[in-house]
């Protein structure tokens, strides 16, 4: 009992719950994009890494609560952090603690909102999907199976400009939250000396910019027309040539 004590009810402890939540959403954020990232590989490819996610049934689930519960622990405890540090500040010292604050540091909370936005708007449309109607969330076969064809509802998304551009904004949010977060989670858990604080600060900054371009390309690439749905049912069904067999196109079609 006193660990859970020590952990929410002391600022220390906010702080390393913070770090450790943080640290576990950074590794989910960069798996989430190399998983994505094969949108530009052949459309098997990503739906057949979404259809074994999905093929992981309760796991899955799991999974995502434990995400869930980590979204909720690390955004609580900020919140408590930002109350607690406003009441603790004399009103007047206020502005020359801000001036000392980097810019980052004190966007946090406005980014932080936005963020939180996004993740709810970006279960909806990938994960829940219903934001945008049946026929943006098409199927296909794989090897002989109909699964949801991930690549084209990818592809159909980002072909809306709004949509794009929230996803830019959000993701750049996200990414500037990020470098300022991964150098303070180091030294909440005192991984962060002085020694190297300016090389961690550096590389956090670099691991943000390569996060923000990674998912600017997934969005930009079908915004752009440089990848573009594959499905021969949807090709079929706008009336655009198909080279595949007319006999999976007219299953897929009937499947769809």
């Amino acid at each position: 009992m006193n660990i859970f004590h020590t952990l929410f009810k002391t600022s220390i402890g906010k702080k390393i719950v913070m770090a450790v939540t943080g640290f576990i959403l950074i590794g989910f954020i960069v798996g989430h994009l190399v998983g994505n990232l094969q949108i530009f590989s052949h459309p098997d490819k990503i739906n057949e890494y979404a259809h074994f996610l999905q093929s992981l049934g309760p796991a899955l689930w799991l999974v995502r609560a434990f995400l869930l519960l980590t979204v909720v622990l690390h955004i609580g405890v900020a919140i408590a952090l930002v109350l607690e540090n406003k009441a603790a500040r004399p009103q007047g010292y206020a502005g020359q603690k801000t001036l000392k604050a980097s810019y980052a540091s004190r966007t946090m909370r406005y980014s932080g909102v936005i963020v939180l936005a996004f993740i709810i708007y970006h279960i909806l449309h990938f994960t829940v999907r219903i934001t945008h109607g049946s026929e943006a969330y098409p199927q296909t076969l794989l090897h002989g199976e109909v699964v949801a064809d991930v690549h084209s509802m990818m592809v159909l998304g980002f072909q809306k400009p709004l949509v794009s551009v929230f996803y830019l904004i959000s993701v750049g949010l996200l990414s500037w939250h990020i470098s300022h977060g991964l150098a303070s989670m180091f030294q909440s858990l005192g991984l962060r000396s002085r020694a190297w604080s300016s090389a961690l600060q550096k590389l956090s900054v670099v691991f943000a910019v390569v996060y923000f371009l990674g998912n600017a390309a997934i969005v930009v690439a079908p915004l752009s027309g440089m990848v573009k749905v594959q499905n021969p049912a949807l090709l079929t069904s706008a009336g655009q040539p198909c080279s595949t067999d007319c006999q999976v196109c007219e299953t897929r079609v009937a499947k769809n």
